[in-house]
Order: C-alpha cells, then structure tokens, then sequence
C-alpha cells in the first residue's frame, strides 16, 4: 500500500466506522454523509477509493436506492481505472447526486487533514 493509502487509512477509517454506527442506529442520510467525507480524504488511494464506493454501492442495496446502486457500481470501475493516473476530481463528494467529473471544495477540516498528511509522506 502506498505511503498516502497509510497515513490517510486512519482519518477514513474514523470517517467510515461512523457511517456504520449511524447505519446501525437507523440514521441513513448521516451514514451517507460520514461515507462522502471519507470519499474525500481517500480519493487520491485507489484502494481507499474503491472501498469507499463499494460502501456507498452497500448503502445504495440497503436503501433499495437503484440509482446509488448503479450510479456506484459505474463509480467503482472508474475508481479503480482513474485514480491512479489521478483522473478523478478533487473534492468530489462520491455520491450518485453529483456528476463523477465534477471538482468541488473541500472544506478546511478535510484539507488541513489531507495536507498534514501529503506533507508527511
């Protein structure tokens, strides 16, 4: 696994074991919410990129969501194609309601995260 993948695992770890908790306590949107913030710090790791979006694919089954459903499954196959040869928009949230292409803010904390980490690879 790559230097980035390594030192970002922990910070998109946090971010997914509280999407699992707001899964469990039934509280759907926010898990979304806790899968697109660690969509944002691990999109530059095709592993944690990938991951993130077979979750969000997850979600999607489990909400009987079609559209997040496939929306993600063509989400996977150009996570897995692009971030290597970094192809993927920055900042993008993951998420079907976004178009894949499309570059968005990232907000100071998740920056600020990413830069310490950047920094210390």
């Amino acid at each position: 696994m790559a230097t980035f993948s390594r030192r970002i695992a922990p910070y998109v770890k946090a971010e997914l074991l509280k999407a699992s908790q707001n899964q469990q306590s039934k509280d759907y949107a926010k898990a979304f919410t806790h899968l697109e913030n660690a969509h944002v710090l691990g999109q530059e790791s095709t592993y944690w990129h990938v991951k993130v979006h077979c979750l969000m694919m997850l979600w999607g089954i489990r909400q009987q969501d079609v559209t997040e459903t496939f929306g993600q499954l063509i989400r996977i196959i150009g996570a897995a194609a692009l971030t290597a040869i970094n192809g993927v928009p920055v900042g993008n949230t993951g998420g079907s309601n976004v178009s894949p292409m499309k570059s968005m803010p990232i907000s100071p904390e998740h920056a600020a995260i990413i830069a310490k980490v950047k920094a210390n690879a």
